[in-house]
């Protein structure tokens, strides 16, 4: 590589700041010569550092991503060589990072963390189909541009089959595999593994298993304790199921890759796409035709189906213009499946799938607002733990913390769709809240009732003895 700390020189580039280094490259920002001086990545990687194995590693790199095309994985553009470097030149990601995106957070709300992963389940799908395999998936490898992610750094990928299987190591410990740190053979499901330590690590701010040494961290991996969630984790039972199934050590019990694709957690079907606007449109004239002829059931279930794929098609677009648009449509429809569902109900009960969707929709039109936001993050909370089976006083506790400042907001809340919105989602949430009290009530009545009995059978024994 070029002496002294100046980058190399590259034909048709000139290359500026230093992006990173590793033990066989240096990425460096760079712009294309000419007229719209594109922005780039150039991977340089010097010749005198590579033995056979990172040569095979490197050619493999070039390889595979010469061949793929995906919206979720970087693009490499060209690559060339003199006699010192061999030069990627890649897609530019102005976002840095998965890695300081979370670090700069501290952790992601859960809706977040669910986002990037279906960015990184639709790529990982794609490359399972083609039987690649990453094999060094960590957050360091994940670039941002803009909100979407991008798979990077394929320097240890293999075409594998999910029949074949390896031994070499490869890979960052933090994020390995135990099958890999115990030098067993191991196939395509480790990078399963590594997406359970990134999710863990989004949610929580770090790693499963963050040490002080690498000896800690080999004996942690090594050891046959199950992963456990930090305590007080307040996740979804859809998403924790997800971890555990992912951070399972014997990869025979792991969750395989057609049932992390389908699990509800990822939810790929709802993911932001091309093809989510296309999606709720179909889904909203179907509606509209039930809605005409008086099937007013089967309507608000196609209305709601397709505010289900609108949502993800506002965080999708990009124009402001085309998103606001879409915005006004997603309050009409709103508004009719809001009239559908007075209509259709018997009885002051909603459905969850139905409240759900009013959640989503909601918590879309109060991105704005980061306390209203807050708020309904917490009320998301107290429902996601009432519905695990954990109804006890700090879930009610919860559910009155997210109602004082819900209430608060609905007072401030200038007359509009939002306002409607947030004043039936107050009322779901203090039937909810209501329905708790009088259960923990009740229960707590029942346990005092049965110390009671208890007390006295105690006291008659003990009047017996003394006798």
């Amino acid at each position: 590589m070029a002496s002294g700390f100046a980058p190399p020189k590259l034909a048709g580039f000139i290359l500026t700041e230093k992006l990173g280094s590793g033990t066989y490259a240096t990425v460096y920002k760079a712009y294309r010569k000419g007229d719209n001086r594109e922005a780039v990545a150039v991977k340089v990687v010097s010749k005198k550092s590579l033995n056979k194995t990172s040569m095979e590693n490197l050619l493999t790199e070039i390889e595979i991503l010469k061949t793929v095309r995906h919206p979720h994985i970087v693009q490499l553009k060209d690559f060339q060589w003199d006699s010192e470097n061999i030069y990627l030149i890649l897609e530019w990601c102005s976002g840095g990072d998965l890695s300081r995106f979370i670090r700069s957070r501290r952790l992601l709300p859960e809706r977040v963390a669910c986002r990037f992963l279906q960015q990184i389940a639709c790529a990982l799908q794609f490359l399972h189909e083609r039987n690649i395999s990453h094999l060094d998936l960590k957050p360091q490898n994940i670039l941002l541009s803009g909100s979407v992610l991008k798979l990077a750094d394929f320097g240890f990928a293999q075409y594998m089959s999910p029949w074949d299987e390896q031994s070499a190591l490869r890979g960052s410990p933090l994020y390995m595999a135990p099958e890999i740190v115990c030098r067993r053979q191991y196939d395509a499901r480790v990078d399963l593994w590594s997406v359970g330590v990134i999710l863990y690590e989004a949610l929580f701010g770090r790693p499963p298993f963050a040490s002080r040494s690498y000896v800690e961290l080999e004996e942690k991996i090594r050891s046959d304790r199950a992963i456990e969630l930090p305590a007080g984790a307040r996740v979804s039972p859809p998403c924790r199921d997800l971890l555990l199934r992912l951070l399972e050590r014997d990869p025979d019990a792991r969750i395989s890759f057609p049932q992390f694709f389908s699990h509800p957690f990822v939810d790929m079907e709802h993911m932001p796409s091309a093809e989510s606007l296309g999606k709720a449109k179909a889904l909203v004239m179907q509606a509209v035709h039930k809605d005409q002829d008086g099937d007013w059931p089967a309507a608000l279930s196609l209305y709601c189906s397709g505010l289900e794929h609108f949502v993800p098609a506002i965080h999708y677009e990009t124009d402001r213009q085309r998103k606001e648009a879409l915005r006004q449509k997603v309050h009409q429809y709103v508004s009719r499946a809001e009239e559908l569902k007075a209509l259709v109900a018997s009885d002051n009960r909603t459905s969850f799938e139905e409240a759900r969707s009013a959640r989503g929709i909601l918590r879309e039109m109060s991105r704005d607002q980061p306390r209203l936001l807050g708020a309904l993050e917490v009320a998301a909370a107290a429902v996601a733990k009432e519905e695990s089976g954990m109804e006890d006083w700090d879930t009610l506790d919860l559910y009155q913390q997210s109602l004082g400042e819900l209430l608060l907001a609905l007072a401030a809340e200038p007359q509009g769709r939002r306002k409607e919105l947030l004043h039936a989602e107050i009322k779901r949430l203090m039937t909810r809240a209501e329905c708790l009290k009088e259960h923990l009530k009740m229960r707590d009545a029942q346990t005092d009732v049965s110390l009671d009995k208890e007390c006295l059978a105690e006291s008659v024994r003990n009047s017996c003895c003394l006798q």
